[in-house]
């Protein structure tokens, strides 16, 4: 019996050293740029165009939820109204998922993507 676990063992040593000892498979360096560029992009928020809220109120919640200044929000209102939206912020996930969350609850319409 000890001479069957004997053997056993060491045919399954031999195993395990074989495959340990073959050529493992590596990705591709494209995937692996591909993976980092992925994460590397930041994400963006993006408010679109609504028929509901008023030009001077979308100005004012730039200001307020981004601290933009007056013409910096106009210009986005008004990339907003003519374009049918605009990227307002971008950074982490995290925190776009914030931003989205804060322009919902002021009542615009916001989602977020990463960045292109």
């Amino acid at each position: 019996m000890a001479l069957c676990n004997s053997v056993r063992a060491g045919a399954v040593t031999d195993a395990v050293n074989a495959a340990l000892s073959a050529p493992q498979a590596t990705p591709e360096a494209t995937e692996y740029t591909e993976i980092l560029e992925a994460e590397d992009r930041p994400w963006v928020t993006v408010v679109w165009d609504d028929p509901v809220n008023l030009m001077h109120y979308v100005t004012y919640i730039f200001q307020k939820l981004f601290g933009y200044s007056k013409a910096k929000a106009t210009e986005l209102m008004l990339q907003v109204h003519n374009e049918g939206k605009a990227v307002v912020s971008s950074g982490s996930r995290d925190k776009m998922e914030q931003d989205v969350r804060r322009l919902h609850a002021a009542g615009l319409w916001a989602t977020m993507q990463r960045d292109d």
